[in-house]
């Protein structure tokens, strides 16, 4: 078993370590330590992670990174929006949500362009927050636990994190399928969707370890990637057939929805489907109790977001989270499921026919000038 060198204290809400590789290469260990509430990503989370990794990308010795969640249960279940709630409810701190957000979508644009490979060993629960962290890795591993899901639905908010960017490299209008119900996917799914690269049984994590540690790892981040590829390859042929997954079986059905032009239209032809799969009543059950504002906001986000870089996605994004602190239908989302957890928000606006157009509009309304947005850094070099 591979020694670990602790690089904090066993009880921070990120703890990294180290392991030394037999040519004294290092790999960085980052770990989500909240096991208790699924290691949802919260604000001493992101403010750890984000200097750690720019540390080991400057470090010669770092050959790749690990990020992973404590326990067996999930990778990250998405953002500690409780305390969010809190700043919504109260108005104090006025700036938090806008802090939040910016640091969250700082770090998840820093995985994506990181230089060095960076794993993340998807395991178990991937919501949300999560998906933000994990979506931009090199190396997104998935286990036979895997379970992937965008469930801003359910709180009033949007598929954020990112999502205006890779909800499109899906195949035709899974993501704004995927966005519209919450439907949760496994792991062939997420191989199909583009979300994960590699499927390696969860079983596997020590022996995977033994085996980055006895790798070879040279002097360039090129190198390296194809070192760590060409591992993950042979532990993803040894892992068996992965579980079934449901985008496949049912793509022919998602891709009607091209047929439809109106938000209002797309929306009943996923509530009218008449069918005994499971997983799509799951999702018909969760659009139709899920936020009509939220429903508006996909669609148009992805409309928006066509063509627009990564850097572009992510300033466009913390327009829209900010804004959503100011409406309502966020805080009562959250109130609903993870306050009183009485699972009946009451909506300011019942039907998608409610909402005033100058309502969606305001969400994609400039907030910021080039020089002043808080993303600024994103887009420029």
């Amino acid at each position: 078993m591979v020694e670990l060198t602790l690089l904090n204290t066993q009880d921070a809400p990120v703890v990294f370590e180290t392991a030394r590789a037999e040519n004294g290469s290092l790999i960085g260990f980052a770990t989500l330590n909240a096991p208790k509430s699924l290691n949802a990503l919260n604000f001493d989370m992101i403010k750890l992670l984000e200097p750690q990794l720019i540390a080991w990308a400057d470090d010669s010795n770092i050959a790749m990174v690990i990020l992973k969640g404590a326990g067996e249960k999930a990778f990250c279940a998405g953002g500690d929006v409780v305390s969010l709630h809190n700043a919504m409810k109260t108005g104090e701190p006025a700036n938090l949500i806008e802090d939040f957000f910016t640091q969250e979508y700082r770090l998840d644009h820093l995985i994506h362009c990181y230089d060095k490979p960076i794993l993340v060993w998807g395991n178990g629960i991937v919501m949300g927050g999560g998906l933000g962290l994990m979506a931009g890795a090199s190396h997104r591993v998935v286990t036979e636990t895997s379970r992937i899901a965008m469930p801003e639905l359910t709180i009033g908010l949007y598929p954020d994190v990112g999502g205006s960017y890779f909800l499109h490299k899906m195949p035709q209008h899974v993501g704004l399928f995927l966005g519209l119900t919450a439907a949760s996917i496994n792991c062939d799914d997420a191989m199909f969707v583009s979300l994960a690269d590699h499927y390696v049984k969860a079983d596997k994590y020590n022996s995977m370890i033994d085996q980055l540690a006895a790798i070879k790892w040279g002097k360039t981040a090129a190198l390296n990637h194809d070192k760590l590829t060409t591992l993950l390859t042979e532990l993803d042929n040894i892992s068996g057939r992965m579980p079934k997954g449901n985008v496949k079986a049912n793509l022919a059905t998602i891709q009607k929805l091209a047929e439809f032009t109106d938000l209002k239209e797309k929306v009943n032809y996923i509530l009218n489907l008449d069918t005994d799969d499971v997983w799509i009543t799951r999702a018909q059950k969760s659009l139709k109790h899920g936020c009509p504002l939220s429903c508006a906001l996909v669609e148009r986000q992805l409309a928006n977001s066509k063509g627009k870089s990564l850097g572009e996605c992510f300033q466009m994004e913390l327009a829209m989270s900010v804004r959503c602190g100011e409406v309502g239908e966020f805080q009562e989302g959250i109130r609903a499921l993870l306050i009183d957890k009485d699972g009946a928000p009451n909506w300011q606006f019942k039907t998608i026919e409610q909402l005033p157009a100058q309502l969606i509009e305001s969400f994609f309304t400039a907030r910021w000038d080039n020089d002043s947005h808080p993303l600024k850094q994103l887009t420029q070099g």
